[in-house]
């Protein structure tokens, strides 16, 4: 024990010594939820919508009506009322507008006779997320306009879906939470624990072990625990921080089990990935290596686990690595304990990957660990 707490206590200086390494291990993931949660918006909102009226008669208010309903409720678009086609269609093509919504001269006496009417949606398909959404906004604000027609008066066999949410509303930038607080995990594992050692041997201090009687095990261990301590620290810090800027209130929302178990699901996340890392650079000699393969295991771990896109959305091959992935049951975890009060039960699946991930990882990386020039 007293060889474990003298790896561990000096690691723990180390870092505390370092206070670059502790801000930005804590900035790091709130500014990347700031900026993503801000730039992706999830829905989209606000794309403009020039829209000519060839027609006046009652019908074409009747559209203005309806966008003007979308613009108040989802704010998918904004309207923008354009005398002229050819001025329309010039800002279509150099990016004023998203789409041009024509309503062609007869347009009302077209409905009346029912003749046919059509509205011409000219979409800037170079975008198709924003083409995509705008067409799909209209064919829902405007009945029958997927049949190119809107329709004197309502049918009365229309069947209506009334949709209900089973839990609170979580805006986008909350949805991002459980993966920021797993970026912050993952940024404090590649920054204590195995890194130390890297830098170790590169400073040559690694040579010093040789005079003492440390162990491979008491040095792998004393080094987890150190990062564990730290990272559990800054992944709690980082989740009570974002939860306060995304406007979700922690002491309002968790009961006591839910909190013992996320903090169980951030200390298991944690100890998995510090075994990882021991894995992965248990044998490295450069702190140079550490920084190309870091962005690379961010990116290969992060964005497969469903933090921004959903697995099931994946093609197979990626969804068999996600399945492998231990921040994927990460954040389902987080997200079920965060939002849906889940309890043991819901996550216990996650738990026990988790758990038994990290006792896995810690054994190779301690295998996998070199005492010896």
């Amino acid at each position: 024990m007293a060889r474990f707490y003298a790896i561990f206590v000096r690691d723990l200086r180390k870092f505390v010594r370092n206070p670059l390494v502790v801000a930005m291990s804590l900035l790091m993931p709130i500014i990347y939820l700031v900026i993503l949660g801000n730039s992706f918006q999830g829905e989209l909102k606000n794309l403009s919508l020039a829209v000519v009226d060839l027609d006046r008669g009652p019908y074409a208010t009747r559209v203005f009506e309806l966008l003007r309903s979308i613009e108040a409720g989802p704010r998918t678009i904004k309207s923008v009322r354009v005398a002229d086609q050819g001025t329309a269609m010039e800002g279509l093509k150099d990016g004023v507008y998203k789409a041009v919504l024509v309503i062609p001269p007869n347009f009302s006496r077209d409905i009346m006779r029912s003749t046919g009417p059509e509205l011409g949606l000219f979409l800037d398909n170079a975008e198709s997320i924003s083409s995509n959404t705008i067409q799909g906004a209209l064919l829902s604000a405007m009945p029958g306009l997927k049949r190119e027609f809107i329709p004197i008066r309502e049918e009365r066999s229309v069947t209506y879906l009334r949709d209900i949410e089973l839990y609170r509303k979580v805006d986008y930038d909350q949805t991002l939470i459980p993966g920021v607080v797993i970026m912050a995990i993952f940024l404090g594992a590649m920054t204590t624990g195995a890194f130390n050692v890297v830098m170790d041997r590169f400073l040559g201090v690694e040579e010093s072990y040789f005079l003492t009687p440390l162990t491979r095990t008491d040095i792998v261990m004393g080094l987890v625990a150190s990062g564990l301590l730290i990272t559990t620290i800054l992944a709690v810090l980082v989740l009570f921080l974002s939860s306060l800027i995304s406007g979700i209130y922690l002491w309002q929302m968790l009961t006591f089990e839910t909190a013992v178990l996320m903090l169980a699901v951030i200390v298991l996340s944690t100890l998995g990935l510090q075994g990882l890392m021991f894995i992965i650079m248990g044998r490295i000699n450069h702190p140079r290596i550490v920084g190309v393969l870091g962005g690379f295991l961010n990116v290969i771990f992060f964005f497969p686990s469903g933090a921004i896109y959903p697995v099931e959305s994946f093609p197979w091959w990626l969804k068999g690595f996600a399945r492998l992935n231990p921040e994927t049951y990460s954040v389902h975890a987080l997200r079920a304990l965060l939002f849906k009060g889940a309890n043991l039960a819901a996550v216990n699946g996650d738990i026990i990957f988790l758990a038994v991930f990290a006792a896995v990882s810690i054994t190779l990386g301690t295998v996998a660990f070199k005492r010896a020039l």
